[in-house]
């Protein structure tokens, strides 16, 4: 895949200490759409999502805190229990993330 092409990804962070928890917080908030309390979405290419985790990485402690990036399959499939945290419809997404707005709501066995 080209460094250029856009594509979906999956930022999840694990952070030790509750200072730099809320700045990294509020700083994934401004770029990237929460899915779960640590858990964002992000689009951009590889280069972007690149450039993304160097800045993150000026919030953290690389020796106590974990950071991580997935990239999602175009065709995403996923299995939901419980209560989502984000609303059940407004969500837009890109033609790259068509399953991605049905993870606020249940999949029921599907």
């Amino acid at each position: 895949m080209a460094l250029t092409q856009p594509k979906a990804w999956l930022i999840a962070y694990d952070i030790a200490d509750k200072r730099r928890l809320s700045r990294l917080h509020r700083f994934i908030k401004s770029r990237a759409v929460p899915v779960q309390y640590s858990v964002f979405y992000f689009e951009g290419s590889s280069a972007q999502v690149g450039r993304f985790l160097g800045e993150i990485e000026t919030y953290i402690n690389v020796k106590q805190d974990d950071v991580r990036a997935y990239p999602l399959p175009h065709d995403l499939k996923y299995d939901t229990f419980g209560r989502g945290s984000l609303p059940l419809s407004g969500l837009l997404f890109s033609d790259r993330t068509t399953g991605l707005s049905h993870l606020t709501q249940p999949n029921c066995g599907a």
